[in-house]
């Protein structure tokens, strides 16, 4: 005979498996998480430090270019040049420049044959001055109109510049000197400190450095040393960098930012130490409440209170199943059961509550009716009089939109479809006022296929006309639709002189309120109905401007049918 589990080995083999294993593959996806995560953050810290260095570098590059090509075409630096006339306003204009500069420089005015005319350097050396008078030659023997290049000098007080700006002064007698700038080099260093970024090198065409962080990357004749493998790694004094090249088109420079890989990985690692012995002490301590667990065998107690903690929650699927044969799946089946019923109160609850949303819709849809039927008699009233085959036409109309309005088989109609029901509305009002009223939609085809609420825009139609010509003569109207998202927008825009900022105010608390009260329910009513059917998101504002008129704005979900015929609303406004 096979001897039997006990309930209490079984359990507790079960807890430790099922708890076990999810923390095993969390540690490893925690492992893997933690060298993606890392190996990602390194590349975009090195590549944004890249992107912010080249920034900076473009700047100072195109300012001393412009400002360059400015002052060597400037009359006093012509005339100075040409006859060592005045200097005072080249050098205020100098000082000027570069007092706005983050990089600073030291201004040089050589003649052609080499000699140092004006110079903004306090002391010189004789190798500084020597070097510049290089540069002047050669430009002059070479024929060159400018010249920017990588050049290390040296001058007093052990400041270096690192770069050159050179540009031949020239007027119509030919070349009279050149213009020379020497960029600092502890100013260019400054723009490579960037957060998030250990080393950065800036480098010319030819890889002669122009500026670094970190002089481990010199090599022979100050050269950028570093070649970066295929993954883009390079190594320093046995420490592995990431490098990034960032190229700058505008000078023809190269950034290389390199960033530590053995820092980050350390710190990730030791994150991931900490959650091994962190899943080590919570797998003992789980392993010794899996023993206390199954010693007391309350599986089936532990289900039931579970279930009913859900239930509390307002998890209204939260059925227990347990299969024991004893109380404990008699108090399971009861408590199912009870539940069962919870549901089913639950369901008729809200359909009950769909009911009454769906009642107060038709009231108040049921409202709209009697102003509609009342301007529209009122008007037909004095077609009779006028016209009998005009009052005829008229009443056909007034037929046609009743039947619309009052018609049950449909809630929501194609906006096409309603449009064709206003203008014909429209029409009967301006038989009344001929001239004085004026009608205009602007409406896209797109938004004409969406389905709205039947007579939705009547009522405010009805409004404007009532109340328009209380402060205007003439009075227009323009119906704007469109589509925005998954909203459908619609606007009723008048001239009717607008209201005060008080009764607008007034308007909108109406509108707004649930208990409406107000003897004017038009818009509270438009309003309630649109809140009713889509939801809080959705229904109408009103924006007033005295003296000028009111916008009525709808917002709508866009829903369409989907084969809808809207050719027939098209075409007017």
């Amino acid at each position: 005979m096979v001897a039997k589990k006990s309930f209490k080995d079984s359990l507790r083999r079960l807890f430790l498996l099922h708890t076990l294993v999810p923390i095993s593959i969390l540690f490893v996806l925690f492992l893997m998480f933690m060298m993606i995560n890392s190996h990602f953050l390194l590349i975009n810290q090195t590549t944004e430090a890249g992107k912010k260095i080249k920034l900076a570098m473009e700047e100072v590059y195109s300012s001393y270019v412009k400002e360059m090509n400015e002052a060597a075409a400037l009359a006093s630096v012509l005339a100075f040049t040409g006859s060592q006339g005045q200097v005072t306003e080249v050098f205020e204009r100098f000082y000027a420049f570069n007092n706005r500069q983050r990089v600073k420089s030291i201004m040089y005015i050589i003649s052609t044959d080499g000699a140092i005319l004006a110079s903004s350097a306090n002391y010189g050396s004789g190798s500084s001055d020597f070097a510049l008078q290089a540069v002047a030659r050669r430009m002059h023997h070479q024929g060159l109109a400018q010249l920017a290049e990588t050049n290390h000098i040296r001058f007093s007080h052990d400041r270096y510049t690192a770069y050159t700006f050179a540009r031949e002064i020239r007027d119509s007698r030919g070349v009279l000197g050149y213009l020379i700038y020497q960029l600092y080099e502890p100013d260019l260093q400054k723009l490579l400190f960037v957060q998030n970024n250990e080393i950065a090198v800036v480098t010319d065409p030819y890889r002669t450095i122009i500026a670094t962080t970190n002089n481990l990357t010199q090599g022979l004749m100050n050269k950028y040393s570093l070649t970066s493998d295929a993954k883009g790694y390079v190594w320093i004094d046995d420490g592995k960098y990431y490098s990034k090249e960032t190229y700058i088109p505008l000078s023809n420079w190269r950034i290389y930012t390199l960033s530590a890989a053995e820092g980050n990985r350390s710190a990730y690692l030791s994150l991931a130490v900490f959650f091994a012995m962190a899943s080590l002490l919570l797998w003992i301590v789980i392993q010794y409440t899996a023993r206390i667990f199954s010693a007391r065998q309350s599986r089936a107690i532990d289900k039931l209170t579970y279930a009913v903690r859900e239930l509390q929650s307002g998890n209204m699927d939260s059925y227990v199943y347990i299969g024991t044969g004893d109380e404990f799946e008699t108090l399971a089946n009861q408590y199912n059961q009870m539940l069962q019923r919870l549901n089913e109160l639950a369901a008729q609850n809200i359909e009950l509550s769909d009911l009454r949303r769906v009642i107060e819709v038709k009231h108040l849809q049921s409202q709209f009716h009697p102003h509609f039927i009342f301007n529209v008699l009122e008007t037909l009233r004095y077609a009779i009089v006028v016209d009998h085959q005009l009052a005829q036409e008229m009443v056909i109309t007034l037929s046609r939109h009743l039947r619309y309005s009052i018609g049950n088989e449909r809630d929501h109609v194609v906006l096409g479809e309603d449009l064709e029901y206003i203008a014909g509305y429209m029409k009967l009002q301006q038989i009344r006022f001929k001239d004085r009223l004026h009608y205009h939609e602007e409406v896209d085809q797109t938004a004409k296929a969406a389905l709205v609420p039947r007579l939705m825009l009547q009522p405010v139609i009805e409004n404007t006309i009532k109340y328009g010509y209380r402060k205007r003569e003439s009075v227009a109207i323009t119906v704007v639709g469109r589509v925005e998202g998954t909203d459908l927008i619609l606007e009723v825009k008048d001239n009717a002189g607008g209201m005060s900022r008080e009764r607008l105010e007034e308007v909108r608390a109406i509108m707004h309120s649930q208990d409406n009260r107000a003897p004017h329910i038009g818009l509270h009513n438009l309003h309630r109905r649109l809140v009713l059917m889509y939801g809080e998101r959705y229904g109408i504002e009103v924006d007033s401007t005295q003296g000028e008129g009111t916008a009525v704005t709808f917002r709508l979900p866009y829903r369409k049918e989907e084969t809808t015929d809207v050719q027939g609303a098209a075409g007017r406004g």
